[in-house]
Order: C-alpha cells, then sequence, then structure tokens
C-alpha cells in the first residue's frame, strides 16, 4: 500500500462517517453546483451545507470557484475529491454484489 493510497483511505473514511459529507459529494458528484442546489439535491438545510462544505474544503475534497462572490459561490469536487467518490461508489457495488 501506498501512502497516497493510505490518505485516499483517511479521506473516505473522514467523508462516510457524516451522512451530511457523504451526501453532499454526491450531489456534487461531476458538476459544480450552488449551496442551495446541494441542499435541494440532498435534502439537507443550507445551513448544514454551508458546514460541511467549509469541512470538506478544509481537506481539499471540494473548491470554491468563485471564492469572491456573497453569494451563489459554485463549488466542485477537487481530483481528489473525485477519487474519494469513486472509491465510495466501488465500496457500495461490492456491498450489492
Amino acid at each position: 500500500m501506498s501512502k497516497e493510497n493510505d490518505e485516499l483511505l483517511k479521506l473516505t473514511s473522514y467523508v462516510q462517517i457524516s451522512k451530511y459529507r457523504e451526501k453532499t459529494l454526491k450531489s456534487i458528484g461531476d458538476d459544480v453546483k450552488i449551496p442551495t442546489t446541494i441542499a435541494k439535491d440532498s435534502g439537507i438545510r443550507t445551513n448544514h451545507i454551508s458546514k460541511v462544505l467549509s469541512e470538506l474544503k478544509s481537506k481539499e475534497i471540494v473548491e470554491c470557484i468563485n471564492e469572491e462572490a456573497r453569494k451563489g459561490r459554485l463549488y466542485r469536487l477537487t481530483d481528489t475529491g473525485k477519487e474519494v467518490l469513486d472509491t465510495i461508489k466501488e465500496r457500495e457495488e461490492k456491498t450489492q454484489d
């Protein structure tokens, strides 16, 4: 196992221990979204989404494209975030088999 793989597993675990984080990641997916849309898609209240996004941002799982905007900030997954999401989806497929 490589160090990179260990980091990916740690981040994946960090996301999976919180249903809010996991739902937020799945909601963004390959898209670019504002917090309101993420909240609607995931069924999580907007005030929770803001907190979750800042947690994920601190771990470099998501990034904000237009940080200077007060409203309508756009979020997308980083490359690391995409890897984490792929890992979660792979694990889910394994448990369904």
